[in-house]
C-alpha cells in the first residue's frame, strides 16, 4: 500500500501533469500546491517551459534518427522534455536516478511498448550528455 502511495505522490508525476495542464491551456497560471517537492516541481516545469527550444535542439542534435518530434505522442513528448531538462541542467541528480524515476511516473501515462522506447531514448542521450557518469 505504501508503495504504491509513494509512485502517487512521486514529484515527476506531477512535473509531468503541471507541463500537461500548460500545453493544454497555454494562458492559464500554473498553480502549485502546498508540498515537501513545490521548489523541485515548479523548478522542472518552468525550466522545461523556458528551455524547450535548447532541449529540442538536443534531441535533434543526438536523436535524430531515433525519434521524430512532429509524429510523437504528446505525454512521451512531455515526458522526455522534462527528463532531458534534469539530464542537462539538474547535474546534483544521478542519470541513473533521473531515467528510473521518469519511467517509474510514465507508467501512469504511457503503454509498455512506449516505456521501454522512452527508456532507449533516454539512455542513449543520458550517455552523451553525461559521459563522466
Amino acid at each position: 500500500m505504501s508503495l504504491k502511495k509513494s509512485k502517487v505522490t512521486s514529484p515527476r508525476i506531477k512535473v509531468i501533469q503541471k507541463l500537461y495542464s500548460s500545453l493544454i491551456n497555454p494562458n492559464s497560471e500554473i498553480e502549485y500546491p502546498k508540498s515537501q517537492y513545490k521548489k523541485f516541481i515548479k523548478d522542472v516545469v518552468i525550466g522545461t517551459l523556458e528551455r524547450s527550444e535548447l532541449i529540442e535542439e538536443t534531441i535533434v542534435t543526438h536523436l535524430n534518427n531515433d525519434i521524430d518530434l512532429k509524429k510523437t505522442d504528446k505525454i512521451l513528448k512531455i515526458i522526455l522534455f522534462a527528463a532531458l531538462f534534469e539530464l542537462i541542467f539538474k547535474h546534483n541528480t544521478p542519470k541513473k536516478v533521473i531515467i528510473s524515476e521518469y519511467l517509474v511516473a510514465s507508467e501512469h501515462f504511457l503503454e509498455k511498448i512506449q516505456i521501454g522506447y522512452l527508456n532507449a531514448i533516454l539512455d542513449k542521450i543520458a550517455k552523451i550528455l553525461r559521459k563522466d557518469e
